[in-house]
């Protein structure tokens, strides 16, 4: 599956319990965007600058409105891809998490969206 954003919206999931998106119709999947913090490019920054301090991640690609991170798991190097769309005309962080290979992820991408989103959070405008 190619990951981007197309026509306003990032990939969809497969359906395996192993993501999370803030652009899924999957309920059990479903997470909430993160609002902007002043513009697009100060809502970037903050996103940028909380991946920076996260532990085995790294930034494959970044566009204006677009981030794609790829975290590496501590013990067995598994990759879960993380992509961020700034969407500026409602003002929202979209973002989607997923595993790439197995079934279930014992919940690990929602619990690291979940962290991610509350350091955006209390995160401060610059």
């Amino acid at each position: 599956m190619a990951l981007g954003v197309s026509n306003g919206a990032l990939s969809p999931l497969n359906g395996k319990p192993n993501a999370v998106s803030t652009q899924t119709d999957q309920q059990a999947l479903k997470m909430d965007p993160l609002p902007f913090k002043g513009t697009m490019k100060d809502s970037k920054f903050q996103v940028m600058r909380i991946l920076q301090s996260l532990d085995r991640v790294k930034i494959v690609k970044e566009t204006p409105d677009y981030i794609h991170a790829v975290f590496s798991s501590k013990f067995f190097h598994f990759k879960d891809d993380v992509e961020f769309y700034l969407d500026q005309s409602t003002h929202l962080v979209h973002f989607r998490s997923a595993s790439r290979v197995g079934y279930s992820d014992w919940g690990v991408n929602r619990k690291r969206m979940e962290d991610i989103a509350n350091r955006y959070q209390k995160e401060e405008t610059q």
